[in-house]
């Protein structure tokens, strides 16, 4: 049994202001992310416990405290003031698992900044797209990234700033800063933005099924969902060892990877190297991890390596595992308890809920495969299909939707209000994001779809959209689509996902050609490398169906839930809309 006592035990008078204490925040103190998570652990005596330990390719390390993590970050902060910037100004951070991302995440937090993390494998349409959206005044990011941000910069008005924080500085063009933390002159003080619990915080881009991506924003009154759950799903604890495998790019990275452990003054190690079983092992074993949070997909490669090379390391000190991003399959779960002695704890949430909403929480009962229970404090059910009303029956399937409110809920779509909207079924039509959260005879619907069993156990079935899942990864088939048609090959394109041992589900392109070209293995890896550049290699097709006409109906919509049924191996369902020859 976890030392956070009992699922049962939560339950019983749960109230947010549990966080509060678990912070040892009181209110009409400062509320601002980036101070939790650095000052305020120092002045309650952790300045000299390390924060985080990074690896990087090479074996290159480095160890910060939090001391190190507080006067970095005021660098950061103070840096970004100098340029102009302003609270309330987009500031993108673009780079590798490199200490400069954590660091300056805080930073830019603390001047009162938006923080807006963005994958460093995005190419430069998706970056486009992304700082467009936002309006980004700045981005921080190194030499190795930087030849993406300059081959948009004049597509992007609003971009003002380009700070370089690794690299040669020699290399920079006019206009651009560079900004080294390390040999910067220390910052002992900085006034830090007198942030509340509504102020924005975090900007993370998520996919969807039509249109551009949109940003989910985040308040600084997210850490206390955030804390809590760090506290008792993760269980993590002032001696852990803890490891986030998440990249920040992502939410989990950021909520999980950043903000959760320290602000409970947790050490968090960052291995940033590419995956390989026995790199992933040695670093568990260097480090003394006591606790790991990572990704179905990480754990299925693990899998596939086998159990003998496991018994080469020593994982001794392990005592904790959970998983996030994509369904958590129960032969994952067994076999994590038959080579760690340890199950994966699978945890659901999204990126508009900031923070774990439906978890296999500690010393709960696992039943492999199933998502857990929702956690203390979040209102969960699954709505019928149709009527959007609660399910009642035991293993029906519906639509996981949760009573608004939590205190890490997105406050909104940037500047698109009514998709904000739609995502609450019966919602006023004139309700302001504000009404919507405060609302409580709403459901906010996330999207995917689920069962309940009858002892309350929540079992993950699909999208409920055309969004691909790689890897824990959200993939819109509609951005996908748009950089397909730009390639001088193709006439038309429709994106689904396929089914994948590893990665549960990958991109898969349906394409035609224009006239004049003819399907051939050139052609094909033409087309992949002009996606992977573009967007990201996880947007990148797996494969590609070439096709005299794609499926559409009448009105000349490009019919995915055909194409995708067709992959899965699923009933095809209704198709007398489809257009006929």
């Amino acid at each position: 049994m976890s030392n956070i006592g009992s699922y049962e035990q939560r339950l019983k008078d749960f109230d947010w202001s549990i966080a509060k204490k678990v912070l040892d925040w009181k209110e009409g103190e400062l509320l601002n992310i980036g101070a939790i998570c650095s000052d305020r652990v120092c002045a309650r005596g952790g300045a000299d416990r390390t924060a985080m330990i990074w690896e990087g390719f090479g074996g290159k390390k480095k160890t910060f405290t939090f001391d190190d993590i507080r006067v970095y970050s005021n660098g950061f902060a103070q840096m970004l003031e100098s340029l102009g910037i302003k609270p309330g100004d987009r500031v993108c951070v673009f780079m590798d698992k490199i200490p400069a991302l954590y660091i300056s995440f805080l930073g830019v937090l603390k001047m009162g900044g938006i923080v807006q993390p963005l994958f460093s494998a995005f190419g430069d349409e998706s970056l486009e797209v992304r700082l467009a959206g936002a309006g980004t005044t700045a981005i921080l990011t190194t030499q190795k990234h930087v030849k993406k941000v300059r081959a948009i910069q004049d597509k992007l008005p609003n971009l003002k700033h380009v700070v370089v924080v690794e690299g040669d500085q020699g290399k920079l063009r006019e206009g651009e800063h560079f900004y080294d933390f390390e040999t910067a002159p220390r910052v002992e003080a900085f006034n830090v933005y007198k942030s509340d619990s509504e102020t924005p915080s975090v900007l993370h881009y998520t996919s969807g099924t039509t249109g551009q991506p949109k940003g989910a924003q985040h308040v600084h009154g997210s850490v206390m969902g955030q804390a809590l759950t760090s506290q008792w799903v993760l269980d993590l604890r002032e001696d852990d060892i803890y490891w986030c495998t998440a990249d920040p790019g992502w939410v989990t990275g950021t909520s999980y990877g950043i903000i959760g452990p320290w602000s409970l003054g947790v050490t968090q190690c960052v291995l940033d190297s590419g995956f390989t079983s026995a790199r992933w092992y040695q670093f568990v074993q260097d480090n003394k991890v006591t606790v790991w949070y990572s990704a179905p997909t990480a754990i299925r490669s693990l899998m596939r390596d086998g159990d003998e090379i496991v018994k080469t390391f020593d994982l001794s000190r392990l005592r904790h595992l959970a998983s996030v991003g994509e369904p958590l399959n129960s032969e994952a779960v067994i076999w994590s308890e038959k080579v760690f002695g340890l199950p994966f704890h699978d945890t659901f949430w999204q990126t508009e809920t900031g923070a774990m909403m439906i978890t296999n929480y500690p010393g709960m009962k696992i039943k492999p495969g199933s998502m857990g229970k929702p956690f203390p404090g979040i209102t969960a059910t699954v709505l019928d299909l149709k009527t959007h009303r609660p399910v009642t029956e035991p293993g029906v399937v519906g639509l996981i939707a949760f009573r608004p409110g939590w205190p890490s809920m997105f406050r909104e779509y940037w500047e698109r209000p009514d998709l904000y909207r739609s995502k609450f079924p019966g919602a006023p039509s004139n309700a302001t994001p504000a009404e919507l959260r405060a609302n409580q005879d709403l459901w906010y619907v996330s999207g995917d779809r689920a069962s309940i069993d009858k002892d309350g156990y929540y079992w993950f079935v699909g999208r409920d959209d055309d969004v691909i899942n790689t890897g824990g990864h959200l993939v819109g088939p509609f951005e996908v689509e748009s950089a397909l048609i730009e390639h001088e090959a193709i006439a038309e394109a429709a994106a689904v996902g396929k089914p994948d041992a590893v990665n549960m589900e990958v991109v898969k392109a349906f394409v035609t050609l224009n006239p004049g070209f003819e399907p051939s293995d050139d052609l094909e890896l033409s087309i992949m490398n002009f996606i992977r550049k573009r967007l990201s290699p996880l947007a990148m097709p797996q494969e590609i169906e070439y096709l005299e006409k794609l499926p559409k109906t009448r009105s000349g919509k490009i019919l995915r839930r055909y194409l995708r049924a067709l992959e899965w191996g699923e009933d095809t369902g209704d198709l007398s809309t489809l257009e006929e020859d």
